[in-house]
């Protein structure tokens, strides 16, 4: 049995303890906030709840799989999972306005076509087939594999470039994919809307970044009820119940080495505490950077995140009950001077006082250094379109920013998924650091961001200190 200590509390910090935990080691999880769940945090107040990081959750195998190997009580016996049907709502600059169904490729493209006409569907129907191949070519790499000391096939634009004439054009951007291939401006709002939504602009992100309309489009958008934290409290029970242990309010300050190894952690206080194994949900290497031998303070690490974006929220309370025909997901998309936002009408007694209320979050992505009250706003103006009577049911309204992201999870941006492609530039750093005895876990390591994606980092994680070398990937 391996004394291994985690630090941080987040979704992939759990899942990678619950695992070990199962696997016989002994496991203690140091958290420097007073709750768990990383960015996955409630706002409550005078009755109403608010999801203040993600709203739904896609691949929720990631989960089963989570529960079905650390107990007995499957995912469903834990929390309630329903999908969210129509998945989306789409306003566009023009007014167009358009339903696209939960995990139905022939429902979307028949959808678009009524919507926006002028064979719309056809050719999101053919991204869609091209994104499928960038899928396949990347999944077990991206998703399901420790991410190999070789990264340069992953540097390699895996979208693939449709026929021009009797020759291939290549598309390097995701932003490219809408202008030459949707040519349509609602097309190509579509395809950015799903790239903004975990903070990549579309004119930089690499085309690798189809996969994400395809992931959620073939595998579904599905709510937890009483919103994603329900899955966060479900998760740190499941660690409970292998015996972890939780120490919260304590600030791990270094992380302890010998002889070309880790051996443990420095708490805030002076407090050392030693262990065969560290696994480190900390969202940046600011922290080891001095500490792991070879890394030099120039050294490119991570890789990752060329854009710095964060993420703004509205939580509104409103008087009046959600009306008939209310879409779960309404995303507006951009007009003039105005953002995307995406806007969340869950319909769960659970995040309202009674039924002649309602509770709706507003997010945005930004590039940090906005201002905040000037932004929400703007971000006001446009959930109005998807909200009827908005300023009139309006009875106060709280803002996140990435601000409280930073005092919350320490750092105001939020990580995305890994996206091949760039010369391995939206790679995040690999999940076995070059510390031996020193993991990375969680959104800001390999596979990267989403919920996904950081469970799938506690099960890569996990499989690589229980097998070590002979680890291949999860199964």
């Amino acid at each position: 049995m391996a004394r291994i200590v985690v630090i941080g509390a987040g979704l992939g910090s759990m899942a990678a303890a619950a695992r070990l935990a199962v696997a016989g080691h002994r496991v203690t999880v140091y958290e420097s906030g007073a709750t768990y769940g990383g960015g996955v945090r409630r706002f409550e107040r005078d009755g109403f709840g608010f999801d203040t990081g993600p709203g739904l959750l896609h691949l929720p195998a990631v989960y089963r799989d989570l529960f079905v190997k650390t107990g007995k009580q499957p995912l469903e016996e834990c929390v309630t999972l329903t999908q969210v049907d129509p998945a989306s709502r789409h306003v566009f600059a023009d007014g167009t306005r358009v339903d696209l169904p939960n995990a139905s490729r022939a429902g979307t493209i028949a959808a678009l076509d009524a919507a926006l006409g002028g064979g719309a569907g056809e050719r999101w129907g053919a991204f869609m087939g091209r994104a499928r191949e960038a899928w396949d070519r990347t999944r077990r790499p991206l998703l399901e594999e420790p991410q190999p000391e070789d990264v340069s096939a992953l540097g390699r634009e895996p979208y693939p470039a449709p026929k021009a004439g009797l020759l291939r054009r290549p598309t390097t951007t995701l932003g490219r994919i809408g202008e030459r291939e949707l040519r349509d401006p609602r097309l190509a709002a579509l395809l950015g809307s799903y790239a903004w939504s975990y903070g990549f602009d579309p004119v930089t992100a690499p085309a690798a970044a189809s996969v994400l309309p395809y992931m959620e489009q073939t595998f579904g958008s599905w709510y937890v009820a009483g919103g994603i934290r329900a899955l966060a409290d479900a998760v740190y029970e499941r660690c409970r119940q292998r015996r972890v242990e939780f120490v919260f309010d304590t600030e791990v300050t270094d992380v302890l080495q010998e002889r070309g190894r880790a051996t443990g952690l420095a708490l805030a206080g002076g407090v050392t505490v030693a262990a065969d194994h560290v696994v480190a949900g900390a969202p940046v290497p600011a922290l080891y950077t001095e500490q792991i031998v070879g890394w030099e303070s120039g050294d490119e690490w991570p890789r990752y995140q060329p854009m710095p974006t964060g993420r703004v929220t509205l939580c509104l309370a409103l008087r009046g009950a959600r009306e008939s025909g209310a879409a779960h997901r309404t995303v507006v998309h951009a007009s003039g001077e105005l953002p995307t936002v995406t806007v969340l009408r869950p319909d769960d007694p659970a995040l309202r006082p009674d039924a002649a209320h309602e509770s709706v979050t507003v997010t945005a992505t930004v590039g940090i250094s906005a201002s905040w009250a000037e932004f929400a706003e703007r971000m006001l103006v446009q959930a109005a379109t998807a909200v009827p009577d908005l300023r009139g049911r309006l009875l106060w309204q709280e803002v996140r920013t990435p601000d409280d992201t930073l005092l919350e999870t320490g750092a105001a941006e939020v990580p995305g998924p890994a996206l091949a492609g760039a010369g391995g530039r939206w790679l995040p750093a690999a999940n076995r650091s070059p510390l031996p005895g020193l993991h990375f876990v969680g959104g800001w390591s390999h596979p990267g961001g989403g919920l996904a994606h950081a469970g799938m980092s506690g099960a890569l994680v996990a499989g690589l200190i229980v097998e070590g070398a002979d680890f291949r990937g999860s199964r």
